[in-house]
């Protein structure tokens, strides 16, 4: 199947919403609104392998440090693995008192009372009560009519308010989302939110949070603002409401959504950090913030280290931040064009004469330092290419940098060894299955005790080492024109092991002067087969020689 000539025929365009005199263009933002993380929900459900309860606790901290006063910490009544978390958190103490968590629960009876149990002892909470209300769901998944949707609110409102009275120690807070929202009539979507309004009776002291949710981005972002405009305006006891904005990037413009949906009105924005999420994402948080930040508006997170929240995001989520993704991306504060980096560079010089705080630096909407990036960045030529979820995890706890075709080879490894625990790996499990693949630990058929390299008289090198075989110590020697050359021909002459080197690589493993350093070689066996070898040592001409022995031990 192709892609249509007419796709008119098979799609049609989103309405427009009758909003002749619309504010929202006019309007700018100038304060910060609420934020919510649902990072460790929307996020985590939408993972290949979903964050364990060490990652989750560590994904909690993360966000308390950032500045995040309300996280949604999961759907315990999805199963015990959720459920226990909560209660882990509650029961520690480790949720801040001025940190409200959410849970979210679809609207039947025996899930929002689990969702309370889960919450019991907090200091206070937000349970996030939710059903979808558009035609696709109410005519497609539920077969149901306006009212009967609408009763599925009313009914789970009530529950609600019955848990609450039966839990007082705990300051409860309500937050309803009419789910597909964007896609929905609004005047129902309204009389739904009315509907539960009318039984919680909300305050402007202690406002309900009505979340209206683009759960499958289906127009402009413009459209979007409309909706949020004209539901804020005919919303009744709109004093006594939280709106909150809960967009995706189905389209790639769920940050823009967000934006003017606060212009339209709106108090609270949803979304993970770096817009992880179900398809295509949620909406960045990060993003949203700093964009508010580079125009002179305190969004009240604190992004001052980036790299150390990328580095805790892509270790739970294993997904790597994007090079290119809006501030935290590796190559975001990076020219290679010859043309920018002059521009940046003379910006620099004109900030540094102007002695003025307003940062004003062509190619560079930012200062870099005010997210802990050094300015060395910012006139690199070269950059490091992506790197696997695998690959990334060893390189933040040994050192290891993983070549690229290596990575791929390394990937079936770990996956077999996921396939058997059936649980999420820890950093320590990739370690041991990558020692054992690359033959780094005893005993091995080959391995190196000493070696002396030495210049022929015709300028080839000469390798003479003592190698253990199979236990036994041997002294060979080998000529060639380098030290991997030359070891290769020991190993052909002495041994029968023939191998041909199609790529080798090396690097320190650390900063400091004694680091030690890791050498790669991919061979290629006179089968046509490829084997990896692998060499850790002090010295990297050492690391070299043990990633030849470490091959021909394949």
């Amino acid at each position: 199947m192709t892609m249509l000539k007419d796709p008119s025929v098979k799609y049609r365009p989103f309405p427009q919403i009758a909003l002749s005199d619309r504010q929202w263009p006019s309007r700018t933002i100038e304060r910060a609104p609420r934020w919510l993380s649902t990072d460790l929900r929307d996020g985590n459900q939408a993972l290949i392998d979903p964050m364990g309860a060490e990652k989750k606790a560590r994904f909690f901290e993360l966000l308390v440090k950032v500045g995040l006063k309300e996280i949604e910490v999961g759907f315990p009544s999805a199963g015990a693995t959720e459920f226990d978390f909560i209660r882990g958190l509650v029961d520690s103490g480790k949720v801040p008192e001025d940190v409200l968590v959410q849970v979210l629960t679809q609207s039947r009876q025996d899930l929002i009372e689990r969702s309370f149990e889960s919450l019991a002892g907090v200091h206070a909470a937000i349970v996030h009560l939710y059903n979808a209300v558009s035609p696709l769901w109410r005519q497609v998944v539920f077969g149901m009519e306006q009212h009967e949707i609408r009763g599925i609110a009313e009914n789970g409102a009530k529950v609600l308010r019955d848990q609450i009275a039966k839990y007082p120690q705990t300051k409860w807070h309500v937050e309803y989302s009419p789910e597909t929202f964007s896609t929905a009539e609004l005047d129902f979507s309204i009389s739904c939110c009315e509907a539960v309004m009318d039984i919680l009776q909300p305050t402007p002291e202690h406002p309900i949070i009505l979340n209206l949710p683009a759960t499958v981005e289906a127009a402009t972002p413009n459209i979007y603002a409309d909706q949020i405009e004209y539901f804020c305006r005919n919303l009744p006891n709109r004093e006594s409401a939280v709106i909150s904005l809960h967009t995706h990037n189905d389209r790639g413009t769920g940050v823009a959504a967000a934006e003017l949906g606060l212009m339209a009105g709106a108090d609270r924005v949803e979304g993970c950090l770096f817009g992880n999420g179900e398809r295509t994402g949620n909406c960045c948080l990060v993003t949203v913030a700093l964009n508010m930040y580079t125009q002179g508006v305190d969004p009240g997170l604190d992004f001052s280290d980036i790299d150390e929240v990328i580095q805790t995001v892509e270790y739970c989520n294993q997904l790597k931040v994007a090079e290119r993704h809006p501030y935290g991306g590796e190559l975001v504060f990076t020219a290679f064009s010859g043309s920018h980096q002059d521009a940046i560079k003379k910006g620099f010089a004109a900030q540094e004469q102007r002695n003025d705080q307003l940062w004003a630096v062509p190619y560079l909407p930012i200062d870099p330092a005010d997210l802990g990036r050094s300015y060395e960045a910012v006139i690199r030529v070269n950059s490091q290419s992506g790197k696997g979820g695998f690959a990334w995890v060893l390189e933040q706890d040994q050192g290891i940098k993983l070549p690229k075709r290596m990575q791929a080879h390394f990937s079936r490894h770990v996956q077999q060894l996921a396939d058997e625990m059936g649980r999420e790996l820890q950093a320590g499990d990739i370690w041991t299955v990558f020692r054992k693949t690359y033959r780094l630990d005893e005993p091995q058929r080959f391995q190196l005790i000493d070696y002396e390299e030495a210049r022929g008289a015709d300028g080839t090198r000469i390798f003479t080492g003592k190698i253990g075989v199979n236990g036994k110590e041997q002294t060979v020697s080998g000529r060639g024109n380098g030290l991997i050359s030359s070891v290769l021909a020991t190993l052909a002459e002495s041994f029968g092991v023939k191998l041909e080197v199609r790529d080798y690589a090396e690097h320190s493993m650390g900063k400091s002067s004694d680091a030690r350093a890791a050498a790669y070689v991919e061979c290629i066996k006179p089968d046509g087969s490829v084997v990896w070898g692998v060499g850790i040592d002090e010295d990297v001409a050492t690391a070299s020689v043990r990633a030849v022995l470490s091959a021909a031990n394949a």
